[in-house]
C-alpha cells in the first residue's frame, strides 16, 4: 500500500536516509518517537549555530533569507530576489526546490561572471567523509533550478587559530576547502541511486523492518537509537562493553546476536568480554582476587577528584583555541587514615581564563602526600596540559603523577557486575553498587550538561539570580561525582 501525500527529501534527510531507510522514514512520518535532545546535544547544536551565523562575516554584506524552514515557499520567493539583485554579494540561508529535494544553502557567493560559490559550514575542525553528501546534495538542488555554481566548499574552524581577544578574526578563524571535485563526483556516481532507493521506503506506510547494527552510530548516533532499542535485552551484542565495530561487524556476520552465545574462540573477544559474557549468562557479578591487592595499595590521605571542563567552539579566553578544553572546577573529598572525611572544592566565576587561579587552589588541595584516585585517567591528562601551559607550576603538577589511582581501571580489570548493562561509566556503576544513590535528584545530569551551564553561567547576558542557580547546581553536581567515587570504592572493599 503507498501513500497519498508523500513527504519531500531535504538535505537533513537525505543523509538521515544515506545512514538508514527506517530513520527516513521515521524523521518524516514518526518524528516524535525520537529519543529526547538531552543538553550536551542541544549545546552542540546551539554552538553549531552560532558558528553558522558568525561565518557569515567571512563574506559581508550578504542578504539573510530569514524565513523559517518550514516557511520554505516564502524563504525561496525571497531567495529568488536576492538572485535577481545582482548588487547583493552573497545570500545566507537561500532556498531552492529540485527533483523534490529542498534544501537551505548556508552561503552562496556571487561570482562575478553571473555563476556562485556554494559554501557549506560545519563547526568541525576539518573535512569528514559524512560531509561530502551535504555539499553534494545541494549541488544537485541548486545547479538542477539553473544556477551555475563555479566551485563548492566546506568551511571549517581552524583550531590552530588563538584568540586574542575583542572580535573573531574571521578570516584566520575560518578554514576555506574545496570539495568540488568530491561533491562532483558523489552527484555523479552515488546520488541517483541513493536518491531511487530513499523513495521507495516514503511511499509505504509502515517503517521498513531494518535490524539494528553498527549503521544505528555511523557517523552519528541516530535520533531513532532508543526507539528502535526498545525491548532489546542486556544480552544484545551491543551491550558488550569496548565492543569496537570490527567486532560488532564480525558478530552480526556471524549471526551472533546475543552474547551468551558468544564462544571462547571468537576472534576478538578479549578476556575481559569473555567474563562479561559469562555474567550475563550467570547473573552473577565477577570479582576477581586482584581487586583487593589493588584496593590495598594505596597510601593515605585518599583525595577522590573530579573535574569538570569545557571547550567552546568559539573561544572565550584570550590566548586559547577553538575547542581547548578549559577546566572550570574539581571537586575533592579527603578521607584520612582514622577513616574522617572532608571535602574542598573549586568553581570559576567566569571573568577570565581560570587555570591558574583552579591550578593553585588543586595544588594546595592535594598536598604533596596521599594516593589521588579519579575514575578514567582524565584527571591526570588534565594535568599534564596544565602543566605544559603553566610553566611555573610544571615540576608540581607532573609530581602528581606517580600518585594517581585510575578507579575505573581498576573495575574494568577485576570486576563486573550485570547492573552495569555493559557500561561501565560513573553513572552505572555508582547504583549498581551502592542501591537507591545516583544523580536523580540533581539539577545536572552528566558532564556535558555541566559544560552547558557553566557556559550559561559566564554569559554576559545571564541574570545575577540564574548564575547563581547555576553555580549551585554545578557545585552539587561535581560533589555527587567525589562522593560516588568514596561509596564505590567502599562498596569494592
Amino acid at each position: 500500500m503507498t501513500r497519498d501525500k508523500i513527504h519531500q527529501l531535504s538535505k537533513t534527510r537525505f543523509g538521515a536516509g544515506l545512514q538508514c531507510h527506517k530513520r527516513l522514514f521515521l524523521e518524516c512520518y514518526s518524528p516524535k518517537l525520537a529519543d529526547p535532545i538531552d543538553p550536551g546535544q542541544q549545546a552542540i547544536f546551539d554552538s553549531g549555530t552560532a558558528v553558522g551565523e558568525l561565518a557569515r562575516e567571512r563574506f559581508p554584506g550578504g542578504c539573510l533569507i530569514e524565513e523559517e524552514y518550514y516557511r520554505h515557499s516564502r524563504a525561496q520567493a525571497k531567495t529568488e530576489k536576492a538572485l535577481e539583485d545582482r548588487s547583493v554579494p552573497a545570500i545566507y540561508e537561500g532556498a531552492f526546490t529540485f527533483d523534490g529535494i529542498r534544501v537551505r544553502v548556508d552561503i552562496l557567493v556571487r561570482g562575478s561572471g553571473g555563476d556562485f560559490d556554494l559554501v557549506e559550514v560545519k563547526s568541525s575542525t576539518g573535512v569528514h567523509e559524512q560531509h561530502i553528501p551535504d555539499v553534494a546534495i545541494q549541488l544537485y538542488v541548486v545547479e538542477g533550478v539553473g544556477i551555475k555554481v563555479r566551485r563548492a566548499y566546506l568551511l571549517h574552524i581552524n583550531n590552530d587559530y588563538v584568540y586574542e581577544g575583542g572580535p573573531y578574526e574571521v578570516m584566520r578563524l575560518f578554514h576555506l576547502e574545496d570539495v568540488t571535485g568530491e561533491a562532483r563526483e558523489f552527484v555523479k556516481s552515488a546520488a541517483p541511486a541513493a536518491l531511487a532507493d530513499m523513495r521507495q521506503p516514503l511511499e509505504r506506510d509502515t517503517a521498513p523492518l531494518i535490524e539494528i547494527g553498527r549503521h544505528c552510530t555511523r557517523p552519528y548516533q541516530c535520533p531513532f537509537y532508543g526507539h528502535c532499542r526498545e525491548g532489546v535485552p542486556d544480552h544484545h551484542i551491543e551491550q558488550l562493553p569496548w565492543a569496537n565495530a570490527r567486532l560488532l561487524d564480525q558478530l552480526y556476520e556471524a549471526g551472533i546476536r546475543d552474547i551468551r552465545d558468544i564462544p571462547d574462540s571468537f576472534p576478538g573477544l578479549s578476556a575481559l568480554q569473555q567474563r562479561v559474557r559469562d555474567c550475563v549468562s550467570t547473573g552473577r557479578p565477577h570479582v576477581d582476587p586482584d581487586l583487593r591487592v589493588a584496593l590495598q595499595e594505596v597510601t593515605y590521605p585518599l583525595h577522590f577528584l573530579d573535574f569538570e571542563t569545557f571547550n567552546p567552539a568559539l573561544p572565550v579566553y584570550p590566548g586559547t583555541r577553538p575547542y581547548q578544553v578549559i577546566p572550570f572546577q574539581w571537586s575533592l573529598h579527603v578521607r584520612d587514615r582514622a577513616g574522617d572525611l572532608s571535602h574542598r572544592a573549586f568553581l570559576a566565576d567566569g571573568d577570565s581564563d581560570p587555570r591558574e587561579r583552579f591550578t593553585v587552589g588543586l595544588l594546595d588541595a592535594v598536598g604533596i602526600e596521599g594516593t589521588i584516585v579519579a575514575y578514567s585517567n582524565y584527571e591526570q591528562t588534565i594535568t599534564r596540559q596544565l602543566a605544559a601551559d603553566h610553566p611555573a607550576f610544571t615540576d608540581r603538577l607532573l609530581g602528581l603523577d606517580d600518585r594517581f589511582l585510575d578507579l575505573l581501571e581498576v573495575i574494568r580489570s577485576w570486576y563486573y557486575h550485570p547492573d552495569f548493562h555493559g557500561s561501565y561509566s560513573l553513572k552505572a556503576v555508582f547504583p549498581a553498587l551502592v542501591p537507591e544513590s545516583g544523580y536523580q535528584d540533581l539539577a545536572i545530569q552528566d558532564g556535558g550538561q555541566a559544560s552547558l551551564t557553566f557556559t550559561q553561567m559566564i554569559a554576559a547576558e545571564t541574570e545575577e539570580d540564574e548564575r547563581e542557580g547555576h553555580r549551585e547546581a554545578l557545585l552539587a553536581y561535581c560533589q555527587r561525582d567525589t562522593e560516588a567515587m568514596v561509596r564505590i570504592f567502599d562498596a569494592l572493599h
